[in-house]
């Protein structure tokens, strides 16, 4: 994604940190809204992995991956193709947040 944006920024002749002014610069937003939730992912993955099993966590955690790239390129494609993408690394976020929660709930109340 970071090498797309790159190359979208040097191709349309708009520098960083603009990040509009071109429709092909929407392309970027998407890298953007993926950065800014790695930092909620990451510690909810780690903290499934220490509470429940690493080799899960780091089977949603690749799905989380591989579906984020699916967003990608369905984003820049077509808006109507984002919705795979947006769905696999949802349901993983989900599977590892509820996994983690629940888990570490039930150690305390337990």
């Amino acid at each position: 994604m970071a090498i797309r944006v790159a190359r979208t920024h040097t191709k349309v002749g708009i520098l960083a940190p603009v990040m509009s002014g071109d429709p092909l610069l929407d392309a970027p937003s998407v890298h953007t809204s993926t950065a800014g939730v790695v930092p909620i992912f990451l510690p909810v993955m780690w903290l499934f992995a220490i509470y429940w099993n690493a080799t899960a966590a780091a089977s949603l955690g690749f799905a989380w991956v591989i579906g984020r790239i699916a967003y990608f390129v369905g984003y820049v494609a077509e808006a109507r193709r984002r919705f795979p993408g947006f769905f696999i690394p949802s349901l993983a976020a989900a599977a590892l947040l509820l996994g983690a929660a629940g888990r570490i709930l039930y150690l305390t109340w337990a």
